[in-house]
């Protein structure tokens, strides 16, 4: 009987974690602009990992002869750079598709620090609440209360130019959207008997906190994790743009378009394209994102 029962559990747990995929893939895919946003955000990511065999030259190398030239469909273009070339002959298409691996980098490095650390402070927060409570959200209200991009610039000027301080930063100003979300999130579930009644039995506080609660707080989590990532993507396009993130000549986007701002009137597609690049690959996870939110909360589920 105990063979039977054990055997019964086991062959139960894959058929709930595909129903339960495959609940969440019936609420996500109806919203057709998150599909879409899905598709080209995994094939960013597949440019991004095989950008060595798909771009067609070296993001850094240069072509004297073939100095500022125009897309292949315009007169004067050529089929062996599709995109054309920048001011010192590099390859258009070879930089963007390099330059996808630094956006896709930035955004996962930024929104796992923020996500971690903005995990254990709400849990903290909202599990201990009183004075440590207090001085968390304090802190949290200080950095909400600077422009995002502001706070990020003097960050930067203070820790120097480069493209893992420009991460520190946006990581720091994106942390209490994470803090905030966190606590209230556990503030809601200690309500709840399951967390009472774990009390009772004696689990321990870390325990409850990082097993019993956490699990039940993550969907929001996951939406604004998706959301931030196109957040930190821009925050670090503009802080390439000013100078004041990567620096020249990685084929970071926004680091491109601050190098080509003076061929703006003589030569378009130096900036459209960088431009372009980080217009879509945001739309499509903010998209993607808007998705996640319909499939992941509850209040949005129709019954």
């Amino acid at each position: 009987m105990t063979e039977i029962s054990i055997q019964e559990i086991v062959d139960d747990r894959p058929t709930g974690f595909r129903a339960q995929f495959g609940e969440f893939w019936s609420y996500f895919s109806e919203n057709r602009g998150a599909v879409i946003g899905l598709f080209f955000f995994l094939a960013v990511v597949l440019i991004a990992l095989f950008a060595d065999f798909v771009a067609p030259h070296l993001p850094n190398q240069q072509f004297r002869d073939a100095l500022l030239l125009p897309p292949f469909w315009q007169e004067g273009g050529s089929i062996t750079f599709p995109l054309g070339t920048d001011a010192i002959g590099r390859d258009m298409l070879s930089r963007l598709i390099h330059g996808s691996r630094y956006s896709l980098f930035i955004g996962c490095i930024v929104v796992s620090v923020s996500l971690v650390v903005g995990i254990i402070l709400g849990l903290v927060a909202g599990f201990f609440r009183g004075r440590v409570d207090t001085v968390i959200m304090r802190l949290m209200d200080i950095v909400l209360a600077f422009p995002s991009l502001l706070l990020a610039l003097v960050l930067v000027a203070i820790l120097g130019p480069s493209l893992i301080n420009a991460m520190i930063a946006i990581a720091i100003v994106q942390q209490p959207h994470y803090v905030r979300l966190t606590r209230a999130a556990v503030m809601t579930e200690m309500t709840k008997d399951y967390v009472t009644a774990s009390r009772v039995i004696g689990v321990k506080s870390l325990r409850l906190m990082f097993v019993t609660i956490l699990p039940n707080c993550m969907a929001p989590l996951i939406v604004q994790a998706a959301l931030s990532f196109s957040t930190a993507i821009l925050d670090a396009a503009a802080l390439g743009f000013l100078g004041m993130g990567a620096q020249p000549p990685t084929p970071e986007w926004g680091t491109m378009l601050a190098e080509s701002r003076e061929f703006i009137l003589r030569a378009w597609w130096v900036v459209t394209f960088p431009g372009v690049a980080i217009l879509l690959t945001v739309l499509a996870i903010n998209l993607m994102g808007d998705g996640l939110r319909d499939a992941l909360d509850p209040k949005l589920k129709r019954s």
